[in-house]
């Protein structure tokens, strides 16, 4: 029997290619935040990174997981390895499979991949502090959150983001796309209950996730150059260290980290990697595109971007909201796009037999909430 491989790894594979055909290597990697659960019987417990690093490395993972902000929460950070970013949607599939079961050999009952870990801590901030919590302790419920950084490599190693206004172009890319596209990286209803978290249950001191599109380097969808989200200066690299191994001389090269990221996406077991590495290329190659011709800085809007993402994948008739599910499913630049680069010869081996690639993925991405909706009808009309 012939192996037929998944239309979302030849979509990649496409994508790569093309990037590949305009002088680039596209750099993408992610970060996942999760929670656990101890079992209550355990009253004193130390999570072992360092064994689970290993069996993630053992397994040919990318990845580390490192401790988080609060308390049993941790972050799967992608490492540097040089993978292409088909490898990365690998990696972190498979890390979302395992890491359960590498929890659950440490004595963890549940592994929470899931957009709010409801009361998954206890705390108050003083008024004006960052990082001073009072005596007074309230529910927190912590946001996890997924993020993808992007940037490209050109010819000669360097990364362009720095580059002729191309990391500010890449960036306005993701701004117009991200509303419409929002079911791709918020794929289930408690995703949208994250957003709400700060407003509704009054944490907005506890909590720094982002709720909105919105550009600059501190918002969802960040373009870092010398300073971080926390306007920390970036690519510091150690260059002399004392008897105590402290940093006495350091450098600045900004210009080696600078990315992209966003921001907004929600940590769940429902996040497909491969929909969101094809999202991501196809922007990419948008900016690439313009990059080429040297147009990055004509086409630049000027001032701020906001924008509210929706409140939930439904559609509300009583609010006139539209879902996210009806977001996507009513634009084409997902689809259109993708039928447009799998018909170019340019874009390397053309996928045999394979013609409007795009509307096929894009209906990949819909069928499970066609499905549900289908579903709830048919159970309302058998109720009436």
């Amino acid at each position: 029997m012939k192996h037929t491989t998944p239309l979302t790894v030849q979509a990649i594979i496409l994508l790569q290619n093309h990037i590949k055909n305009l002088g680039f290597i596209p750099v993408i990697h992610f970060e996942l935040e999760g929670c656990y659960q101890l079992d209550v019987n355990i009253k004193k417990f130390s999570l072992n990174y360092q064994r689970i690093n290993h069996q993630l490395a053992s397994a040919g993972i990318d990845g580390e997981l490192v401790p988080e902000y609060w308390s049993n929460q941790w972050e799967y950070v992608s490492l540097f390895n040089g993978q292409s970013p088909l490898k990365e949607a690998e990696n972190l599939s498979q890390a979302l499979n395992v890491l359960p079961r590498l929890f659950a050999e440490q004595g963890i009952s549940k592994t929470l991949i899931k957009p709010v870990v409801w009361a998954g801590d206890k705390g108050k901030l003083a008024n004006g502090s960052g990082d001073i919590f009072t005596t007074e302790t309230r529910a927190v419920h912590i946001p996890n959150a997924v993020q993808m950084n992007i940037s490209a490599i050109d010819s000669k190693g360097n990364n362009i983001i720095i580059e002729q206004g191309f990391g500010e172009y890449l960036q306005q890319c993701f701004l117009d796309t991200s509303l419409k596209c929002c079911l791709i990286y918020l794929p289930e209803e408690e995703a949208f209950e994250r957003l709400a978290l700060k407003s509704k249950y009054g944490l907005a001191a506890e909590l720094c996730s982002p709720i909105d599109i919105s550009g600059g380097h501190q918002g969802s969808i960040a373009l870092y150059k010398e300073v971080g989200k926390h306007n920390q200066a970036m690519g510091e690299e150690p260059l002399l260290y004392d008897h105590n191994n402290e940093v006495l001389v350091s450098q600045q090269n900004w210009q080696k980290t600078a990315r992209i990221e966003h921001r907004i996406g929600a940590s769940s077991r429902q996040y497909n990697a491969y929909f969101n590495i094809i999202y991501a290329l196809l922007n990419l190659i948008d900016a690439l595109e313009v990059y080429k011709v040297d147009r990055c800085r004509q086409l630049l809007r000027q001032g701020p971007h906001q924008q509210d993402l929706p409140f939930s994948l439904y559609d509300n008739n009583l609010t006139t909201g539209v879902g996210a599910i009806s977001l996507f499913e009513g634009d084409n630049w997902f689809s259109e796009r993708l039928n447009q680069l799998s018909s170019q010869p340019s874009s390397g081996e053309k996928i045999i037999g394979q013609s409007h690639l795009g509307d096929k993925i894009k209906q990949m991405i819909l069928a499970p909430y066609q499905q549900k909706i289908i579903l709830n009808h048919s159970l309302s009309l058998t109720n009436k």
